[in-house]
């Protein structure tokens, strides 16, 4: 098949399927049929089980997305169908470029559906073509309607077979989802990758090239290597240092210190924050100084120590940040941002970890975000898949903190249990409670296409 079979097939399958719909379960259907299409036409392509990999998170994310129709569950579906595209058209590059080409297509392709010879196909009309389109096509045509408008004068009957008829069609939807439709189908399969990524995709590989061990340059013009190896040292040592009295301070602070109740909070939030902001620093330290020539340096072994216990110092302090953020959800129960930050900091300390690995293996900095895009794009799965909603109620009950009425009624797709908690204990979840109820009412009558499969699995009230 052509560019431009995919292209219309795909812009004419997503018109009929939000047309006159919501966002639901046409949104999974699509990508479900996107995924179809390159297994389908594209197979021959998969030599890697990356690509079956891709394919079954593909398919799971879209029944994710159909069952819960929340932003968490689309991202995983968009993310999953555009990288088992990528990777099937263009296994070399590197996936960390797929998602900047995503932004560029979208702006690019506002002149690039004008340049017609990239995705019309190119076609020689040979005599015999012309001669079977004017006999079979249009000589029975023109006749037709000839002899139809001369019958059409004769009998009044006869006119009304054929006239009379409109169709009840809301012209402007139907352009703005036609537009909208080609647009994506565009940017799905005729996208546009510049020179330039082809041209830099060695610099986003794992392994430094052979040229680059033989030699050791300096990151400053002013500076020779052997005063930055030694600055490098000095600014490692004084960094450990100072790490080590502020894992002091900060673990003093968090469990040996009294504090209010009424002040964790915002304890917390300051401590979490101050984590974050450490964590990148640390990261961008250990990028800046084993960029090149330094991980292959034999004189260096001071400095790649001073960066190892830096890592696990680090490590270290995510730990403490871990019990103090377990302690506040003891205290308080579970939230989303406080699942939010678990996750943030076990990414963490997956990038320690493969920042650790970068050293020891001497690998280059785009190892560490080859490696930690999987681990982002996993997460978001995770996330995707599991009702976290859910889980936040059953765990805040089981352990009776953060059991407000108010508070529960605003999670989402917990609503069996929470409905039973508040029928248990005569709850009252007051505006909150009545508007998610309206909602599930709503999300409840919503024609197929327009569903999202938890609501029509859910019982009614």
């Amino acid at each position: 098949m052509k560019k431009l079979h995919f292209i219309l097939g795909s812009s004419l399958v997503f018109t009929l399927l939000f047309y006159n719909e919501d966002l639901g379960l046409n949104w999974a259907i699509f990508g479900m049929l996107q995924t179809a299409l390159i297994c389908y036409f594209f197979h021959e392509k998969f030599t890697r089980r990356l690509h079956l990999i891709l394919v079954v998170t593909s398919v799971l994310s879209c029944f994710a997305f159909a069952w819960y129709g929340d932003f968490p569950s689309f991202f995983a579906m968009a993310l999953s169908v555009i990288f088992l595209q990528f990777k099937t058209q263009e296994p070399k590059l590197k996936l960390l470029q797929a998602l900047p080409l995503v932004l560029i297509n979208g702006i690019a392709s506002l002149g690039r559906i004008l340049i017609f010879s990239q995705y019309f196909p190119k076609r020689k009309v040979n005599n015999g073509f012309a001669k079977k389109l004017l006999a079979y096509f249009i000589i029975p045509v023109v006749f037709l309607g000839l002899f139809l408008i001369v019958y059409s004068f004769g009998s009044d009957h006869f006119s009304s077979l054929f006239t009379g008829y409109y169709l009840d069609i809301d012209t402007w939807q139907a352009f703005v989802l036609i537009a909208l439709g080609f647009f994506i189908s565009f940017n799905f399969w005729n996208y546009w990758i510049p020179m330039v990524c082809y041209e830099k995709n060695d610099l986003l590989d794992n392994n430094f090239k052979e040229e680059v061990k033989m030699q050791n340059k300096n990151s400053f013009s002013f500076l020779d290597i052997d005063f930055e190896r030694r600055s490098g040292e000095i600014t490692l040592f004084l960094l450990n240092a100072l790490l080590l009295i502020f894992i002091a301070t900060y673990n003093y602070e968090q469990f040996f210190e009294v504090v209010k109740k009424s002040n964790l909070s915002s304890d917390t939030h300051e401590r979490v924050t101050a984590v974050i902001f450490s964590i990148i620093m640390a990261v961008g330290v250990i990028l800046f100084y084993f960029k090149g020539g330094f991980n292959f340096d034999e004189k260096a072994k001071n400095i790649k120590k001073f960066a190892k216990i830096w890592i696990l110092l680090n490590g270290v302090l995510i730990l403490s940040t871990i019990i103090k953020n377990s302690e506040y959800v003891s205290f308080f129960g579970l939230t989303y941002k406080r699942l939010g930050v678990y996750a943030f900091l076990i990414l963490a300390i997956v990038g320690l970890v493969f920042a650790f690995l970068k050293i020891i293996n001497q690998k280059t900095n785009a190892y560490l975000f080859n490696q930690m895009i999987w681990y982002f794009y996993g997460t978001i799965l995770l996330c995707s898949f599991v009702n976290w909603g859910n889980i936040i109620t059953q765990y805040n009950i089981s352990v009776n903190k953060g059991v407000e009425s108010t508070f529960l009624s605003g999670l989402n797709f917990n609503d069996e249990v929470r409905r039973d908690y508040f029928l248990q204990n005569k709850l009252d979840g007051q505006y909150i409670e009545i508007s998610r109820e309206k909602e599930i009412i709503r999300m409840q009558s919503r024609s197929f296409l327009s569903k999202t499969l938890y609501y029509k699995f859910l019982p009614s009230k």
